[in-house]
C-alpha cells in the first residue's frame, strides 16, 4: 500500500481546487450566454428546461471529472489552456446530463442538496396549478432538458480549437462511453429486480458505469486532445479502472452511512431504490437469516421508516459488510497505483503524483 506524502497531498489539492475553480467559472459564463440565447432564440417556455439543466450543471460537485480531462491533457503537454477548458466544461455537461436521467430512474427528489431536475419542473407545474399530471410534466421537462444539454456539450466538443482528426477520436471515445455507461445502467437497474446478484454482476457495474465514465473517459479524451496516442492512453487504462471502481465503491457506502449535508442527497435513497451494491451483496450472503430477510424487506421500500434504516446499517456492519467494502475499495487502489508507478517515466512526476493522491484520497471521501 503507497503512503500518502502530506506535501503531495496539498499540491493535489491546490491542483484540484484550481481546476475546479476554472471550472466553475467557467461554467457560470457559459450559463448566462446560454440563459440569454435561449430567451431569445426559443422564448421564456424553452428557458424553464433549459434552467433546470443550468441548475444541475452549476451545482458543482469537486469536479473530478472536468479536473481528469484537464489533467490527461496536461499531462501529455497539452499547451491551449482555453481549449482544454471547454471541453473539461464539456465532460462536465454531459455529467449533468447523465445526473438528471439518473435521478429519474432512481426516483431521487434531491441532487447535490437541492431539488433534483425533475422536482424542480414538476414543483413549477404544481405551483402555475396548470392541472393534469405534475409528476409526468416534470419528468418530460427534465428528460427534454438533459438531451439539450447533451447535444449542446457535443456540439462544443465537435467546434474545439484541434485538427478534425483528433475532434474525431474524442468525439468517439466520448460516445462509446456513453454506450458503456448505459449498460453499466441497464444492469443495474436489472440488478434491483432479479432474485440474486452475485458480486460478478457489481463488478461489471462498478467498471462499466462508474469507472469507464468517471475516470477512463476524461483521462482519455484530455490525453487524446493533447495529441496523445493509444500508447498512453493504454497506458492509463488500468490505473483508471481500478480507480474508478474504488471511487464507485466509496460512493455506495457514503450512499449508505453519509449523510445528506455532505453527500447532497438523502442516505435513504439507495436503499429505497433498492440498489445492489458491493454491500448489499455480502450482507444478504454472510447475514443470519433474520437480518437476511430483514434485508430483503427493506430494499426497494419507499416507506422505510429512520428506524429501519438504522438497523439496515446495523445488519451492514455486522455482516462485516460494511469492512468488505472498504478493503475491496482498498485493494483496487492498491492496483491502481501499481499499475500508474509501472507507467511513470511515462509522464512528468508532478501529474503521476496528481493521479497518485486522487487515488489515495478516496477512502476519505464523504460526497
Amino acid at each position: 500500500m503507497a503512503n500518502i506524502n502530506s506535501t503531495q497531498l496539498l499540491n493535489f489539492q491546490k491542483r484540484l481546487k484550481n481546476y475546479k475553480k476554472l471550472i466553475d467559472d467557467d461554467i457560470s459564463a457559459y450559463a448566462k450566454i446560454v440563459q440569454k440565447s435561449t430567451l431569445q432564440q426559443y422564448g421564456a417556455e424553452a428557458r424553464l428546461a433549459t434552467d433546470a439543466y443550468l441548475s444541475i450543471l452549476g451545482r458543482g460537485g469537486k469536479r473530478i471529472r472536468g479536473a481528469l480531462t484537464m489533467a490527461g491533457y496536461h499531462m501529455c503537454d497539452g499547451q491551449d489552456k482555453n481549449m482544454i477548458l471547454q471541453a473539461a466544461r464539456v465532460i462536465e455537461m454531459m455529467h449533468a446530463y447523465v445526473l438528471i436521467l439518473d435521478d429519474i430512474q432512481d426516483r431521487s427528489e434531491t441532487r447535490r442538496g437541492d431539488k433534483s431536475a425533475h422536482i424542480m419542473l414538476r414543483d413549477y407545474h404544481h405551483k402555475q396549478q396548470f392541472g393534469d399530471d405534475s409528476g409526468h410534466f416534470g419528468v418530460s421537462l427534465a428528460i427534454n432538458s438533459a438531451l439539450v444539454g447533451s447535444h449542446a456539450a457535443q456540439m462544443t466538443l465537435a467546434n474545439l480549437n484541434v485538427p478534425d482528426d483528433i475532434k474525431i477520436k474524442a468525439l468517439s471515445i466520448l460516445n462509446r462511453t456513453m454506450i458503456v455507461t448505459a449498460h453499466g445502467q441497464t444492469n443495474d437497474i436489472i440488478n434491483e429486480v432479479v432474485a440474486e446478484v452475485d458480486e460478478a454482476a457489481i463488478e461489471r457495474v462498478l467498471e462499466w458505469k462508474t469507472a469507464h465514465y468517471t475516470i477512463l473517459n476524461p483521462l482519455h479524451i484530455g490525453m487524446v486532445l493533447a495529441g496523445a496516442g493509444c500508447e498512453d492512453t493504454d497506458a492509463i487504462t488500468d490505473y483508471a479502472t481500478h480507480t474508478g471502481i474504488a471511487f464507485q465503491i466509496t460512493d455506495d457506502i457514503i450512499g449508505v452511512f453519509g449523510n445528506e449535508q455532505n453527500s447532497g442527497k438523502s442516505p435513504m435513497d439507495d436503499t429505497k431504490e433498492g440498489k445492489q451494491t458491493v454491500l448489499s451483496v455480502f450482507a444478504l450472503k454472510h447475514a443470519n437469516d433474520a437480518d437476511k430477510n430483514f434485508l430483503l424487506q427493506m430494499l426497494g421500500n419507499h416507506q422505510i421508516t429512520l428506524a429501519e434504516f438504522d438497523q439496515v446499517k446495523n445488519i451492514l456492519i455486522k455482516s462485516g459488510a460494511l469492512k468488505h467494502a472498504q478493503d475491496r475499495s482498498q485493494n483496487h487502489i492498491n492496483l491502481a497505483i501499481k499499475s500508474l508507478d509501472l507507467h511513470a517515466s511515462r509522464w512528468p512526476k508532478k501529474d503521476i503524483d496528481f493521479l497518485r493522491q486522487l487515488a489515495l484520497a478516496i477512502p476519505a471521501r464523504t460526497n
